[in-house]
């Protein structure tokens, strides 16, 4: 939960910037995306296979370059 009190003299955009601002650094929004739709868990094991796949390939090439 972000609680930001507004301080005095501030201007509420200010203060909006900065609730933003905490919004973000909590990951609200990433989490409000990610439970924005309904995914069944095999959709989410496939996704994860898929990224860990892909991590493990980027990973090789970036070994393979600096190994030349």
């Amino acid at each position: 939960m972000v609680n930001i009190k507004v301080r005095e003299g501030e201007s509420i955009e200010e203060a909006i910037r900065r609730f933003k601002r905490e919004c973000e650094r909590n990951g609200i929004m990433q989490e409000i995306k990610k439970r924005e739709f309904y995914k069944a868990p095999s959709v989410l094991k496939k996704e994860k296979l898929v990224e860990t796949k892909r991590k493990i390939r980027r990973k090789m090439l970036k070994d393979n370059r600096w190994s030349r």
